[in-house]
């Protein structure tokens, strides 16, 4: 079941929370032994742990801190951004068109 899960073509691959991967990162650090046991047990690819313990000591963050949510915050402000952009370039447009109009 869990190998079902992998990169086959035209499934992207599975989300997980910033949650779960702080939680996996943490197992695999208090029990010590390998990606792939871990991997087994949480039902994940051992490529996924290694990239998420990877990821937060690259981080350097201290246990309170999550470096996944950090991320993921990161991503949503970016789409923002370039949400908010789009938003002012229409906005720009149409007060040169109305401005334009009243001459």
């Amino acid at each position: 079941v869990n190998g079902e899960r992998g990169h086959r073509m035209g499934h992207p691959s599975p989300k997980y929370s910033a949650e779960f991967k702080q939680q996996a990162v943490r197992l695999y650090r208090e029990r010590g032994g390998t990606y792939a046991e871990i991997a087994r047990e949480l039902g994940v690819d051992a490529g996924s742990i290694s990239d998420w313990v990877k990821r937060a000591d690259a981080a350097q963050a201290s246990p309170e801190d999550n470096p996944f949510k950090v991320a993921e915050e990161n991503r949503r402000l970016r789409r923002e951004v370039e949400r908010l952009g789009r938003e002012n370039e229409i906005l720009l447009k149409a007060s040169a068109f109305f401005a334009s109009r009243q001459l």
